[in-house]
């Protein structure tokens, strides 16, 4: 089959990045004619340029479109007038697919994470009025390690026709097509040496790359490893479960079920949640996955978890069991439900813990918040956009009292966001 030819784009007078966008890519505005593989295009004028792989303040004037939209284009920067004195070299050749950000060095991507909260804060505060010193002062807590820090990898697997060899790879941004890979530096590395050692026995038993969907492995902080192959049109095996420790609590966990990625900097996060509720006596933990909040910070208290999933369900009950009986705390509860489908557990003396998936809360259980109105909520989000959406409606009973950042997926545009809320 063919391969499509690259729409290489050439603006007339070159693109200054003027900031980034809240999803990581430098953006710009096109002010001249644009020349796409020889062909000129007046009529984009004024469109939006959101660009991987260009920072703030650098000039690009030439760069690989990967998405045309009528409003806005999407692509990578590929040549430059000037660049960045925050830019660095990546360590990895992949970075693009896996880690867009590691071109900017560690105090710059802290500043523009921030930024990227103060943005969508100040926002807010244009409808609801929140204070200006914890919008201005947003903590970012970092990541003890800004490289080696994934507990958790799938790779895809390449077939060189050069080599005859199997290889692992990732997938080009915005592309299905695969990029081999020899090396990286996001994941711990037992999961890279054990990724290797199972390629290595595809190739020595001449096994197909066509026959597996991908390479799931996960490491403990004890660098225990395990997961394995996906193979296509077959059911995904059952892993054997990994256990690690967060502020000294012992939690079972599936490789391919949901645990946070960055575990020591998820503990600076935890000790954060675990000061807000000090004085609470009765907690409701939702979306609360294997119940690492929960079961870490409120185990002296009357607690009750929801989670939806059930294999992830299954494991909570498995934990919470745990701690009851380590503490003979009797009022520890885990219940399999959406959380939206437990409203009547919302109680006016109970805290609420808020970590919602990326997609933000149920528009019904913010409703039935704001009706019930407990005295405290935390809230700690992977997507402060959805997060700022939902804060929305809460701060017509409540008040902002924290905001922090915490980096747990270093060189990427993705930060954690972590609010107190209190009752007004």
């Amino acid at each position: 089959m063919r391969k499509k030819e690259p729409r290489i784009a050439t603006p007339k007078i070159p693109l200054r990045i003027d900031d980034f966008a809240t999803t990581g890519q430098g953006i710009a505005t096109l002010n001249s004619e644009l020349i796409i593989n020889q062909q000129s295009y007046s009529e984009l004028v004024g469109v939006k340029v959101l660009l991987w792989n260009a920072l703030p303040g650098e000039v690009v004037s030439k760069f690989q479109i990967v998405t045309q939209k009528p409003h806005f284009i999407e692509g990578i920067a590929i040549e430059f007038e000037k660049q960045s004195e925050s830019r660095v070299v990546p360590q990895d050749k992949q970075f693009l697919s896996t880690s867009p950000w590691q071109i900017l060095n560690d105090q710059a991507e802290l500043f523009a994470k921030s930024n990227i909260l103060v943005s969508l804060f100040t926002h807010l505060d244009k409808t609801h009025p929140i204070n200006k010193d914890l919008i201005l002062n947003i903590p970012i807590h970092q990541s003890p390690k800004n490289y080696f820090y994934r507990n958790k990898m799938e790779y895809s697997l390449y077939y060189n026709h050069d080599t005859e060899k199997i290889q692992l790879a990732v997938h080009y941004r915005g592309s299905h097509r695969k990029m081999p890979i020899t090396s990286s530096s996001l994941e711990l590395p037992a999961i890279f040496t054990r990724a290797s050692q199972i390629i290595d026995e595809l190739n020595r038993t001449k096994q197909e790359a066509r026959s597996f969907q991908s390479l799931l492995l996960r490491a403990n902080q004890s660098g225990e490893v395990s997961g394995g192959l996906l193979e296509n049109g077959k059911p995904h095996p059952v892993f054997p479960n990994l256990t690690d420790t967060l502020l000294g609590n012992t939690y079972s966990y599936s490789p391919g079920g949901f645990f946070q990625i960055n575990l020591p900097v998820y503990e600076a996060a935890l000790l954060q949640i675990k000061a807000f509720l000090e004085d609470s006596t009765s907690v409701l933990d939702l979306y609360a996955g294997v119940g690492t909040i929960g079961l870490s910070v409120t185990r002296d208290k009357a607690l009750t978890l929801v989670e939806v999933n059930k294999s992830a369900y299954e494991e909570l009950a498995a934990n919470s069991t745990r701690v009851i009986h380590a503490t003979n705390n009797q009022l520890i509860h885990p219940i399999l439900a959406k959380s939206e489908e437990v409203l009547d557990q919302i109680s006016a003396d109970a805290s609420v813990i808020l970590d919602p998936p990326r997609a933000g809360c149920d528009q019904k259980l913010i409703q039935k918040l704001c009706e019930v109105q407990p005295q405290k909520i935390v809230y700690l989000s992977c997507n402060p956009a959805t997060q700022v959406r939902d804060l929305s409606s809460l701060l017509q009973n409540y008040d902002i009292q924290s905001i922090q950042g915490f980096n747990f997926f270093p060189h990427t545009p993705h930060i954690e966001s972590l609010v107190l809320l209190t009752l007004k």
